[in-house]
């Protein structure tokens, strides 16, 4: 038995505080996660090797004859000895804590929205000012979760339309601080419409989300190595590419041309502004494209195939 559409999305939207709260961990340890991974490695790489095991990086740039400066080596294994000593970092692990004072957050001050009023936006030891982005991203999130309540019931439907819409508050938001795109993140989004067309809860059919995903890594990928040859310059990063793969595969072939273009516009319309008001001081400074096609992607979803159909009735092909 279904239940009422009103309770189905206020159930849904509590899930999505829940949820919300988990996104802003995941939105802030993910970059660091990366980060720390490619210095260690980076590091590493940096080492000397024994000739069992290959030649190291600097001999494979520079020559067999090339010897690593000693004071580069001293630095470098120096750093890698403090970042294989720190904590390790995961999703789960360590406990959240305070940026600024460093004491750990109880799961009573973690409580979605609620701890936030209650604490006035303060820590609770050190009273420095906590971000309000936080209990923006899980009520935003509850909102998302709710509609997807609301539209298609308590239903396998709704859970496939809610992971969408976390994947894309997460990219949206990583993009934006970082402008990083984790692979991680786009693959499980292209994985995940694939498998909903499969099982035929997205709406849309899997012939049209497997051609929806390569034209939206082709398309991207055709733009970046057009403006790389005629500009010499990178225009836009590869997780663009695989981003709009995934959204191809969510919303179908037909779908891609005008989330191309609402983001591309909003984009262009925000540079310019930016330009304008002497937000954006030097041209040459890149704007993460993520956020416009995650806000496209959400925007669609938000609208509805029908509405948006009617919206961007001009940039559909057929």
């Amino acid at each position: 038995m279904m239940l009422p559409q009103a309770l189905a999305a206020a159930v849904a939207g509590v899930l999505g505080l829940l949820v919300g709260s988990f996104l802003n961990v995941v939105i802030h340890r993910v970059p660091a996660m990366l980060h720390r991974g490619w210095l260690a490695e980076s590091l590493d790489n940096l080492q000397p090797v024994p000739p069992a095991y290959g030649r190291g990086l600097w001999q494979w740039v520079f020559g067999d004859k090339a010897e690593l400066p000693k004071d580069l080596e001293a630095s470098c294994a120096s750093a890698l000895k403090k970042v294989e000593a720190l904590a390790p970092l995961g999703i789960a692990t360590p406990r959240s804590r305070c940026p600024h004072c460093g004491a750990a957050i109880r799961w009573y001050q973690n409580i979605p929205v609620l701890s936030y009023l209650a604490l006035r936006g303060r820590c609770a030891n050190c009273k420095a000012a906590i971000s309000p982005r936080y209990p923006i991203v899980e009520l935003v999130t509850a909102g998302l979760f709710a509609l997807c309540g609301h539209r298609f019931g308590l239903s396998l439907q709704a859970a496939f339309w809610a992971f969408f819409c976390a994947i894309l508050v997460c990219q949206f938001l990583i993009d934006l601080d970082t402008q990083l795109l984790p692979d991680d993140l786009n693959y499980l989004l292209l994985w995940g419409g694939l498998a909903g067309a499969a099982l035929k809860v997205t709406g849309v059919p899997l012939t049209s989300a497997v051609w929806g995903a390569i034209f939206g890594y082709l398309s991207l990928w055709l733009v970046y190595h057009g403006y790389r040859l005629a500009t010499g310059k990178h225009g836009m990063g590869h997780g663009d590419f695989k981003l709009l793969a995934a959204l191809g595969a969510w919303l179908g072939a037909t779908y891609l041309l005008p989330v191309i273009l609402l983001s591309a516009v909003v984009g262009a319309v925000l540079g310019a502004t930016m330009l304008i008001v002497g937000r954006l001081a030097d041209r040459n400074i890149p704007i993460a494209f993520g956020p416009f096609l995650a806000g496209a992607g959400l925007v669609a979803f938000l609208l509805g195939p029908l509405r948006f159909q009617e919206a961007f009735s001009f940039a559909f092909p057929f």
